[in-house]
C-alpha cells in the first residue's frame, strides 16, 4: 500500500496533481490524445463557447455572476441583470477568456505552467483571485463543469473519429475534467 501524506495533497498543488493524476490513471497516453483532438477541436470552440453562454445566460442563478466587473476587465459594465446581453464587451471579453482556456486544454504541455494554470481557473471564480465581488457557488460551477464535460463529449462522438481513438480521447477528456473538478472545488473548502 502506498503511503500518502494527505496534509502535503492540501499545500503542495504539484503533489496533489500528481496523486490525483496517479490515481485516476491520467498519464502521457492521455495527454497525447488530448493533444491529438486539438486539429478537430479547434474548428468547433467558438460554437462550444457560444453553447456554454447560452446555457449560462439561461438561468438567473448563473447569469448573476456577470453582472460584477470581471477581473482584468477595464470597459463598461451591465447595469444589471435584465440589461446584459451576450454581445456585452464585457461578455465578449469572458467569451475570448474561456475559448483560450479551452485552446489550452489541447495545445499547452501539461508542465508546472499549465498546472498553475488549471489552478488558477478554480481559483478565479471564488473572492481568492481576481474580483473580490465575484463569488460563484460552488453548485453552480459543478454545474457548469457537467455541461462543458457533456458538449465535449458531444463534440468527441460527432468528430467521425475511428473507435479507438474516439474511446482514447473521450477517456482522456473525462479524467482530465475530473482533476479540472478537483482543481476547483479544492477553492471552496475554506470559503
Amino acid at each position: 500500500m502506498k503511503q500518502i501524506d494527505e496534509a502535503q495533497l492540501e499545500a503542495d498543488l504539484a503533489f496533489r496533481f500528481g496523486y490525483v493524476s496517479e490515481f485516476i490513471g491520467f498519464g502521457e497516453s492521455d495527454v497525447a490524445a488530448i493533444h491529438g483532438a486539438a486539429a478537430h477541436l479547434a474548428p468547433v470552440v467558438p460554437t462550444l463557447v457560444n453553447a456554454v453562454y447560452d446555457k449560462l445566460f439561461s438561468y438567473s442563478s448563473t447569469k448573476r455572476h456577470f453582472v460584477p466587473r470581471q477581473s482584468g476587465y477595464d470597459g463598461d459594465v451591465p447595469q444589471d441583470i435584465a440589461s446584459l446581453t451576450q454581445d456585452h464587451e464585457m461578455i465578449e471579453f469572458r467569451k475570448q477568456h474561456l475559448g483560450r482556456y479551452l485552446t489550452a486544454l489541447v495545445t499547452k504541455p501539461y508542465d508546472g505552467a499549465m498546472l498553475n494554470y488549471l489552478d488558477f481557473v478554480g481559483k478565479m471564480h471564488t473572492p481568492k483571485a481576481g474580483s473580490a465581488e465575484l463569488n460563484v457557488p460552488l453548485v453552480q460551477m459543478n454545474a457548469l463543469m457537467g455541461f462543458v464535460s457533456d458538449a465535449l463529449v458531444a463534440t468527441i462522438l460527432g468528430l467521425g473519429l475511428d473507435a479507438d481513438t474516439q474511446a482514447r480521447t473521450l477517456r482522456a477528456f473525462n479524467k482530465l475534467l475530473w482533476m479540472q473538478n478537483d482543481l476547483i472545488t479544492r477553492h471552496y473548502q475554506a470559503a
